[in-house]
């Protein structure tokens, strides 16, 4: 088994939104992302951290689900800041097709892998309600960490989705990071940074953990190989 990433679609598919007047890159890309995903077989796993619907109700939204339901593998789905069609958790789970699996605050076990996720914050963000987000997020990620270790055995890995980038714009440790070392976090899959002007890597090393940008835009609308 495989564990591949891509996130940040931005699916519209039945009131079809321009995406290419945010770039060059957004030219076709659910052609290019597709073609990507030729590789993945059903026994593999594709997680995709946020940001999936511009639809604002769970309605609407299902025709994207559906869309993405279509794709080969198993689909692991968490939460971005513009899916503001996510409300409650029991609702979306309800809405999903087969083999599409939503996390928020706490994980799913899929052979040797578990995989959390949670929305998370911008570390960049220093106003008070900012702040008070970033701790919120911080503790609704525990609690995801707190039910991996009871389902964590000898051999197993782990991947954390978050939609927002886990560290500041210098790459400096954060609460988050201390969190996922804390845990024993393998792997991390984030997304929300966008065009070409944005300071991003799309592979960070910190103290033995791999942090995978997975923005559709940012690594040229292919899937990323995590595991």
């Amino acid at each position: 088994m495989k564990v591949y990433a891509i996130s940040d679609l931005h699916l519209s598919i039945n009131n079809p939104k321009p995406m290419d007047i945010f770039g060059e890159v957004w030219d076709n890309y659910l052609d290019e992302i597709n073609k990507s995903l030729e590789p993945v077989t059903s026994d593999d796993l594709v997680l995709m951290a946020g940001d999936l619907s511009w639809a604002m109700s769970l309605e609407n939204a299902v025709p994207d689900l559906n869309y993405i339901g279509e794709f080969p593998g198993k689909k692991i789905i968490t939460r971005g800041n513009h899916d503001y069609w996510w409300k409650s958790i029991s609702a979306v789970r309800g809405n999903l097709p087969q083999n599409v699996f939503a996390i928020q605050n706490d994980c799913i076990k899929i052979g040797d892998v578990i995989v959390c996720g949670s929305r998370g914050w911008s570390a960049d963000d220093k106003t008070e309600d900012g702040k008070r987000l970033y701790a919120r997020e911080l503790l609704r990620m525990e609690m995801s960490l707190n039910a991996m270790q009871k389902l964590r055995e000898q051999g197993d890995r782990v991947v954390f989705m978050i939609h927002y980038p886990p560290f500041n714009v210098r790459f400096e440790n954060t609460p988050v990071t201390d969190l996922f070392e804390k845990f024993g976090v393998d792997a991390v899959v984030y997304g929300h940074l966008h065009g070409k002007n944005c300071y991003a890597k799309k592979l960070v090393v910190k103290n033995g953990i791999k942090y995978y940008l997975t923005s559709c835009d940012q690594v040229a609308n292919r899937i990323v190989e995590i595991l």
